[in-house]
C-alpha cells in the first residue's frame, strides 16, 4: 500500500489525481478505482496498477 494526499478530484468527471507521500509523483485516479468517497487533501491508501498511460492509484480509501 502508498499513502498520499488528493492533489485533484473531480467528483462529477469522476477523475482526479494522488500526490505521493514518499516522491514527487502523482498518480492518476478514476472513480473506478475508489474503494471511498474521496475529496480534495484528503489522506488516502492506494495500490498501483499499470494503466494506459502509466500507472493508476487503485483500492483507493481513507488513511
Amino acid at each position: 500500500m502508498n499513502n498520499g494526499t488528493v492533489k485533484f478530484y473531480d467528483d462529477t468527471k469522476g477523475f482526479g489525481f494522488i500526490k505521493d507521500a514518499n516522491s514527487p509523483k502523482e498518480y492518476f485516479v478514476h472513480s473506478s478505482g475508489l474503494t471511498e468517497s474521496i475529496e480534495e487533501n484528503d489522506e488516502v491508501t492506494f495500490d498501483l496498477q499499470e494503466g494506459k498511460k502509466g500507472l493508476n492509484a487503485v483500492n483507493v480509501k481513507l488513511a
